[in-house]
C-alpha cells in the first residue's frame, strides 16, 4: 500500500512537470506569435505608408489632380457667372444650408445646378464677392503647375492673388455699402471693412487701400524705391553727361592702342575678322569698367549698340542673300514651269471686264427706326395685360421687341397658368388693341416666353439696298445667297438656295409675291458672276418678268431656236421643262465619270484642271427655274408639266438645278403630294382663310398676316414672321440696263434641245439648219457603227447640247436610229460609200 502510495505521488509530479513544460511551451509560443504579428503589422502598415507616398509623389497623379482642379476652376467660373444673374433667386434655396442641395423638390436658376449656385454662395456672398474671380486665377494657377505647365510661381501667385482678393472684397465692400449689394464685396469684406473703420476710422481705411494698392502696383512692376531716388537726380546727371561723353571717346582712342597687342596674340588661335571684331569690343568693355567706374552703364551701353551694329552688318546680309538665292531657284525652276501648264481655269475669263452692279442703282428709302413711339407701346401693353387680367391670367413680365411691320410682345405667365388659356384669346386681344393682324406664338422656341405680335400703327419699308449692303449680305460664304427681308429684330435674313433647295411662294393676289420674286432674283444677280448663274424664267402673265430680257445673253438661259428667252406660251414651257430635265441627266452622267457627288465637287475639280473638256467635261453654272402663276400651267398643260417638275424636284439638287414656284393656293389638284414634299423651305404671304394658310405652311398664321409683304418663312421645323424687302420696277429697269450695257456673251446659255414625244410623231430638227459639223458626225457614226452623244462630244471636241442636236438631227435624216436608253443608238446605213451619195443628195 505504501509502494502504492508512493508511486501514485511519482506520477503525480511527473504530470505537473509535464503540463508546466507544456503551459511554458505554449506561452512561448503565443509570445512568438505576437511578436511576429506585430512584426508583420508594422511592415504591412510601413509599406501601405510608403506606396501611398508613392502615390502622392508619383507624376500620374500630380496630372490627374491638376486636370481636375483646372476642370473644377473652369466650373466654378460659369458657377459665378451665372450666381451673379440669378442671386436674388437662388439665395432663397442655397441659404439654408448644404443639405438642402440635396431636396428634390427645391430648385435653382443657376446654370451649374445647385452645387454650383451653392459655391456661388459660399465665394461671392460669404467670403469675397467680385474677388473670387482672382481666386479661380489662384486654383487654376495651382492646377497648371500641376501639369507642369509654369505661367506664375507659387509664392508669386499666393501674394499677388490672394493678396489682391482680400484687397479687391475690402475695397468693393468700402464702396457698396448698401445691404442689397453684399455680393460685390461679400461678408468677409464687409466684415473686415467694418473693424477697420471703427479702429482708424473711415479716412484711415481709405488711406490704408490707396497705400496697399500703390505697394502692389510698385510689386508688379518691379520699381524700387532706389530706382525712384535714381529718377529724381536725373536733371543733376545730364549736365555731366556731355563733359563725361568727351573723356570716354578719348580714353577710347588710348584704350585701342593697347588692345591691339591684344588681337595680335588672338590671331594665331581665331582667324576670323568677325570674331576678332567681337573680342575688341568685348574688350574694350572689361577695359573702360577697370579705368572708370563713374558713368560705366553709360559706356557699356554705347558699345553695345555699336556691337549690335557689327553684328547685324556682319551676318544678315549673309543670311538674307542665301534665302533669297535659295528661293529665287525654287521659283525659276519648279513653279513657273508648274503653273504654265497647270494654270487654274477661270470661268470668268471670257466676261473677265465684267463689273458687278452697284447698290446705288437702287433707292435708299429712309428708314426711321423705332417709328413706334413709347406712349403706344406702353398702350398695347397696358390693354394686352388688362385683358388677360380680365380672364384671370397673372403675367410675371412681359417685354417688347420693335420689328419694322410688328412689334412682338414677349410675356412670361405666372406660375400654373396655362398656354392654352392664352392662345384662346387671340380674339378678345384683337378686341381690346382695335387691331388686325395679332398672331399669338405659344410658346416662342427656345425663349419659353409666349409672344403676341401686334402691328404698328406707322410701318417701315424695308429697302433691298439696305439688304445688299447689309454685313451679312455681303460677308455671305453661301452658294447662293439671296435678301429676303428683315426680321422682326430689324436684322437681315440672308437665305442659301442651295441649302433649301427649292422654294414654294404662296399667297393671295396682291400681297407681294412678285415682289418677292423680284427681290431673289436681283440678289442673286448682285451676288454671282453671268459665268456661274442662269435663270429659266418662265411667266405666264408676261408682264412680271419681262424687264429681265434686257440681260439674256449674260443671266438667261433658253432652248435652242427660241427667240425670246422669258417663257410665256405653253408649249414652250413643256420644252423647256423636258430641256431642263435633259440637262438635268446629262449632268448626272459627267458627275458619275468624274466620281463626284454635286456640282460643287464638280467644279472644284473642272476649275483644278483635273477633268479632261475633250471627254465632255465643262463647266457647270447653276441654274434657277422661276415659275410664276403656276397654276395656270397645270390648268392648261396638266401632266405635261407636272411630269418634270416632279423630277427635277426630286433629283436637281446635286446638279445644280433649283426651283421656285410661285402660286397662288398650292393645293393638291395644283403642287401634288410628290412634288410638294421636295419644298421644304416656303414662304407664306396673306390668305384669306386658315385652310389655306395650312395648305401651304401645314399651320396656321398666314391668314392674320396684314398684307404688303408681310411674309412668314418657314424652312424645316423653323417659322419666321418677315417683312419683305420691297424693290421697285425703276430699280429693276437700271439694274437691267447696267448690265445689257457691259460686254456679254455671244448668245443665252442653250439648253439641250428638247426630244418631246406626241403619239407617232417625233420633234423634227430643220435639215435645212444642219449643223457645220454634220457631215463630220455622220462620217464618224458610220465608220464606227456607233452613235452616241458622248462619242461626239469626244471626237468632235465639243459640249453636250451641240453634239444631243447633232445627233437628233442624224435621226432625222435616217442615218442613225432612235434612242435605245443606256444603249447606243443603231446606224442605218453600213457604207461610207453609201453615205456619201446620201449627203450629196441632201445638198
Amino acid at each position: 500500500m505504501r509502494k502504492n502510495k508512493s508511486d501514485i505521488k511519482k506520477q503525480n509530479t511527473r504530470k505537473e512537470k509535464s503540463n508546466t513544460t507544456k503551459n511554458q511551451l505554449k506561452s512561448d509560443l503565443k509570445t512568438n506569435n505576437k511578436q511576429r504579428n506585430k512584426t508583420s503589422n508594422s511592415s504591412k502598415a510601413k509599406s501601405k505608408g510608403k506606396s501611398f507616398i508613392e502615390f502622392l509623389k508619383a507624376k500620374e497623379t500630380h496630372f490627374g489632380f491638376g486636370l481636375f482642379i483646372i476642370l473644377f476652376s473652369i466650373f466654378l467660373l460659369f458657377a459665378f457667372i451665372s450666381y451673379l444673374k440669378y442671386w436674388r433667386i437662388d439665395d432663397a434655396v442655397v441659404s439654408s444650408g448644404f443639405c438642402n442641395i440635396f431636396n428634390s423638390d427645391t430648385s435653382v436658376e443657376n446654370s451649374m445646378g445647385k452645387i454650383g449656385a451653392w459655391f456661388g454662395y459660399v465665394f461671392i456672398k460669404k467670403w469675397f464677392g467680385i474677388g473670387s474671380f482672382l481666386l479661380l486665377i489662384f486654383i487654376a494657377n495651382c492646377g497648371l503647375l500641376l501639369v507642369k505647365v509654369r505661367i506664375l510661381s507659387f509664392f508669386d501667385s499666393v501674394i499677388y492673388l490672394l493678396g489682391t482678393t482680400i484687397w479687391l472684397s475690402v475695397f468693393m465692400s468700402t464702396i457698396f455699402t448698401r445691404q442689397d449689394t453684399l455680393i460685390w464685396g461679400g461678408i468677409f469684406g464687409w466684415q473686415i471693412r467694418d473693424w477697420l473703420s471703427n479702429s482708424i476710422g473711415n479716412l484711415g481705411l481709405i488711406f490704408i487701400l490707396i497705400i496697399s494698392f500703390v505697394l502692389y502696383l510698385f510689386a508688379v512692376l518691379g520699381i524700387k524705391l532706389r530706382d525712384v531716388k535714381l529718377i529724381k537726380n536725373k536733371d543733376k546727371e545730364s549736365e555731366e553727361e556731355e563733359e563725361e561723353n568727351e573723356n570716354n571717346i578719348k580714353n577710347a582712342e588710348t584704350d585701342e592702342e593697347n588692345n591691339e597687342e591684344i588681337i595680335i596674340e588672338k590671331d594665331t588661335i581665331q582667324p576670323l575678322e568677325a570674331d576678332e571684331n567681337f573680342e575688341i569690343i568685348h574688350k574694350t568693355n572689361d577695359v573702360n569698367t577697370e579705368i572708370k567706374n563713374t558713368n560705366s552703364n553709360e559706356i557699356q551701353l554705347d558699345i553695345s549698340e555699336n556691337t549690335n551694329k557689327n553684328e547685324n552688318t556682319s551676318n544678315i546680309p549673309f543670311i538674307v542673300e542665301e534665302k533669297a538665292n535659295t528661293i529665287e531657284d525654287t521659283n525659276n525652276e519648279q513653279p513657273v514651269e508648274h503653273f504654265d501648264i497647270n494654270t487654274e481655269y477661270d470661268p470668268t475669263k471670257d466676261l473677265s471686264n465684267y463689273e458687278f452692279p452697284p447698290t446705288t442703282l437702287l433707292q435708299n428709302r429712309e428708314i426711321k427706326a423705332n417709328k413706334v413711339s413709347r406712349e403706344e407701346l406702353e398702350q398695347n401693353k397696358d390693354k394686352i395685360v388688362e385683358t388677360l387680367a380680365n380672364y384671370s391670367i397673372k403675367i410675371s413680365e412681359i417685354k417688347a421687341t420693335i420689328g419694322p411691320t410688328v412689334t412682338m410682345y414677349e410675356i412670361v405667365p405666372a406660375p400654373g397658368i396655362r398656354i392654352s388659356r392664352i392662345k384662346n384669346l387671340e380674339d378678345d386681344i384683337a378686341l381690346s388693341l382695335a387691331a388686325l393682324g395679332i398672331r399669338i406664338i405659344a410658346p416662342i422656341p427656345g425663349k419659353g416666353t409666349i409672344g403676341i405680335e401686334v402691328p404698328n400703327k406707322n410701318r417701315d419699308i424695308v429697302s433691298l439696298r439696305s439688304l445688299l449692303e447689309s454685313e451679312k449680305f455681303i460677308n455671305s460664304k453661301a452658294e447662293l445667297p439671296f435678301a429676303l427681308g428683315k426680321t422682326i429684330t430689324n436684322e437681315p435674313f440672308i437665305a442659301d438656295l442651295t441649302k433649301l433647295p427649292h422654294l414654294l411662294v404662296a399667297g393671295a393676289t396682291g400681297q407681294g409675291k412678285s415682289v418677292g420674286i423680284n427681290t431673289i432674283i436681283c440678289s442673286l444677280i448682285y451676288k454671282k458672276h453671268p459665268s456661274q448663274l442662269k435663270f429659266v424664267l418662265i411667266d405666264p402673265k408676261k408682264v412680271e418678268l419681262a424687264l429681265y430680257s434686257k440681260i439674256e445673253k449674260h443671266f438667261l438661259a433658253k432652248i435652242p431656236n427660241t427667240e425670246e428667252a422669258i417663257i410665256t406660251d405653253v408649249t414652250k414651257v413643256v420644252e423647256t421643262l423636258t430641256s431642263l430635265t435633259q440637262l438635268m441627266d446629262s449632268r448626272y452622267d459627267l458627275l458619275k465619270n468624274a466620281g463626284c457627288k454635286n456640282i460643287i465637287e464638280y467644279n472644284k475639280k473642272f476649275i483644278n484642271r483635273r477633268l479632261n473638256p475633250l471627254e465632255g467635261h465643262e463647266y457647270m453654272p447653276y441654274i434657277v427655274l422661276v415659275v410664276d402663276e403656276f397654276a395656270d400651267l397645270i390648268m392648261t398643260a396638266g401632266k405635261e408639266v407636272e411630269l418634270p417638275i416632279a423630277r427635277i424636284a426630286q433629283l436637281a439638287r446635286a446638279v445644280g438645278i433649283h426651283l421656285i414656284v410661285a402660286t397662288q393656293r398650292p393645293s393638291v389638284d395644283v403642287i401634288t403630294g410628290k412634288i410638294k414634299a421636295n419644298f421644304p423651305a416656303r414662304i407664306a404671304f396673306k390668305v384669306s382663310s386658315k385652310v389655306d394658310s395650312r395648305t401651304i405652311l401645314d399651320t396656321n398664321g398666314a391668314d392674320q398676316l396684314i398684307g404688303m409683304g408681310d411674309m412668314l418663312y418657314s424652312h424645316g421645323s423653323t417659322l419666321m414672321r418677315l417683312q419683305c424687302a420691297f424693290v421697285d420696277t425703276p430699280e429693276i429697269e437700271a439694274l437691267t440696263n447696267y448690265i445689257s450695257e457691259q460686254q456679254s456673251y455671244s448668245k443665252a446659255y442653250e439648253l439641250p434641245e428638247p426630244i418631246i414625244e406626241d403619239g407617232n410623231k417625233m420633234a423634227e430638227a430643220d435639215l435645212k439648219n444642219v449643223d457645220k459639223l454634220f457631215n463630220d458626225a455622220a462620217r464618224i457614226v458610220v465608220s464606227l457603227q456607233q452613235g452616241s452623244t458622248s462619242l461626239l462630244q469626244t471626237k468632235l471636241t465639243i459640249g453636250f447640247a451641240r453634239a444631243r442636236r447633232i445627233i437628233d438631227q442624224l435621226e432625222n435624216a435616217g442615218i442613225v436610229g432612235p434612242p435605245q436608253g443606256s444603249k447606243p443608238r443603231d446606224v442605218l446605213i453600213k457604207d461610207l460609200d453609201v453615205l456619201e451619195q446620201f449627203l450629196r443628195n441632201m445638198e
